[in-house]
């Protein structure tokens, strides 16, 4: 495996077992993910949210079971946030949402299989254009798995977000029209799952980030003061963890541009 890009303030969130148990319930308030009873699998989690994304997708490979959603959750973010190639973060993003439809056969009431998969589908979706993604079947296959984990998980607020911002990009890309009759894409659903998933995490910087871009892509410049409002709260959040540093790094940045 290629060495990946090193987060940038390794040792800024120095954990360890006792203190990611302790914190657990802040720090998977997004994805709602069990405290894991295995040990190698709690030591993996305490890789990712140090910042050792890399370590942290090969710990989870190793320990296998649950520890499958530590790999593919280091990946994504690694993918999303620190590979500079395109090529590498599509195949990196590509290996995830293998390993995620290999996992939900395996463990089909397991929410964040869905998760990571849509996830991976849906910044996979981004680089190669909406439009192409849409053409290939991969909208569909998000828009399903993000409904299915927020059947399997009702408290998901990551899901919740994901999908409102499904909703947005399709409209943004197709128009109100197509969106609604051949994707099911509408308007106030995705303005709805945007309210709801803050509600259910309304600390999150990237909830917070990705509903102003969803808000602009709905309804235009009539929300961008609105939107510009949620990038600032989400760039004076305090992160907890080397995951919502990457976060707050990019509203900062993007108020920056």
């Amino acid at each position: 495996m290629t060495k990946w890009t090193a987060f940038p303030h390794l040792g800024d969130y120095p954990f360890d077992a006792a203190s990611v148990r302790r914190d657990w319930a802040r720090l998977h308030a997004g994805d709602a993910e069990p405290l894991p009873r295995d040990e190698a699998v709690l030591a993996a989690w305490v890789l990712f949210h140090s910042g050792e994304f890399q370590q942290a997708a090969l710990a989870g490979l190793k320990a296998g079971g649950d520890g499958i959603t530590v790999a593919n959750k280091a990946t994504c973010i690694y993918a999303n946030y620190l590979e500079k190639r395109e090529k590498t973060k599509l195949d990196l993003l590509l290996q995830v949402a293998q390993r995620a439809e290999e996992q939900t056969a395996t463990d089909a009431k397991n929410p964040n299989a869905w998760y990571w998969q849509a996830y991976a589908l849906g910044r996979y979706s981004q680089g190669i254009s909406v439009a192409r993604a849409l053409a290939q079947g991969l909208g569909s296959k998000v828009k399903e798995s993000l409904e299915r984990t927020i059947k399997l998980q009702p408290k998901h607020a990551d899901a919740y977000i994901a999908l409102g911002a499904f909703h947005a990009e399709v409209i943004d890309k197709v128009g109100t029209l197509i969106g609604g009759m051949t994707y099911g894409a509408k308007m106030e659903t995705g303005l709805r799952l945007f309210h709801d998933g803050l509600k259910l995490h309304p600390g999150s910087a990237i909830g917070m980030i990705e509903c102003a871009n969803g808000l602009v892509m709905l309804e235009g410049d009539k929300r961008m003061k609105e939107a510009t409002k949620l990038y600032e709260q989400a760039a004076q959040s305090k992160p907890m963890d080397a995951k919502e540093r990457l976060e707050v790094d990019m509203a900062r940045a993007e108020l920056e541009d």
